[in-house]
């Protein structure tokens, strides 16, 4: 069990569907410059891609940290 941590519970998933609904594909790829979300995006695409790069989930994870989650703090 992870308490402190805030993606505790947050499947990879969930994360890129709440960040599509809130902003869109052009702010995803103009935060994170990788050819899934810039090149005929979609959900099923950049979980393949970012499950198979560890780089780039982190950038996810960190977007989707500084946007979301600090988002529903405030």
């Amino acid at each position: 069990m992870q308490p402190n941590n805030p993606l505790h519970g947050i499947t990879l998933e969930r994360m890129l569907r709440e960040m599509v609904e809130r902003y869109c594909w052009e702010f995803l790829a103009d935060e994170i410059n990788i050819n899934c979300f810039k090149n005929n995006p979609s959900i099923q695409s950049s979980l393949t891609f970012l499950r198979k790069t560890p780089w780039a989930r982190t950038k996810v994870e960190q977007l989707y940290l500084r946007t979301i989650i600090q988002a529903n703090i405030k």
